[in-house]
């Protein structure tokens, strides 16, 4: 299920393809750092989402950014299970595209991470990022915990105030509450590291938070 906090998506679960069991496969370790992509992590790891548009130059944001250990890229806040990224193109699962983050909170703090993810993207174009249109570019935070919400949600309302200031509109992004990630493809995860000069839309919006 979808948790709106703010305005919600509309979202409607009609003629959702039916998904899979399998899980996707993904290499078995991180392209761009060697680290592990499955669990377990080192002790003290922890796991944050987020969803900014096209999850290619997403997911380098957050894997170039020190303290983070891990970071893959999926499909999460909609209905269907394991999708493929063409069902997923089509907008009838309801995901958008998402990176999921494990971080070391003694060297980049939650808080950090969360004002790159405001910096990096514009969260008032609702269904789209640029020129990427559609329901799978949608804004989002998933939260895996209570701590986390609040954090996510205060530093909502500082940067809504800051962006007014600067003349946009209402935040769109979506709080998710334990959401589950389901992985991309294999060639989806860190696209970029295997293909520098592939395409980024990421465009912020050039406001600072000082959440």
């Amino acid at each position: 299920m979808l948790s709106k906090f703010l305005t919600g998506t509309g979202l409607i679960n009609v003629g959702a393809p039916p998904g899979r069991d399998d899980k996707m496969p993904v290499p078995e370790t991180h392209y761009a750092n060697g680290h592990p992509m499955h669990p377990p992590y080192p002790d003290g790891m922890e796991t944050a989402l987020f969803a900014m548009g096209c999850f290619w130059g997403a997911e380098r944001c957050f894997w170039q950014q020190e303290g983070v250990y891990l970071t893959a890229v999926g499909y999460a806040g909609g209905f269907t299970p394991n999708p493929t990224y063409a069902e997923v193109c089509t907008g009838l699962t309801g995901h958008t595209e998402a990176v999921f983050v494990v971080f070391d909170p003694a060297t980049v703090s939650y808080g950090e991470l969360l004002r790159l993810f405001w910096e990096s993207h514009d969260p008032t174009q609702g269904m789209r990022q640029g020129n990427d249109r559609g329901t799978q570019y949608r804004s989002a935070i998933g939260v895996f915990s209570e701590k986390h919400k609040l954090q996510a949600l205060a530093a909502m309302q500082a940067y809504q105030e800051q962006l007014a200031q600067a003349g946009f509109g209402t935040i769109t992004t979506e709080i998710l509450e334990n959401p589950e990630l389901y992985y991309a493809e294999g060639y989806h995860q860190q696209y970029l590291a295997k293909n520098p000069g592939g395409y980024c839309g990421l465009r912020g919006t050039g406001v600072s938070c000082h959440a």
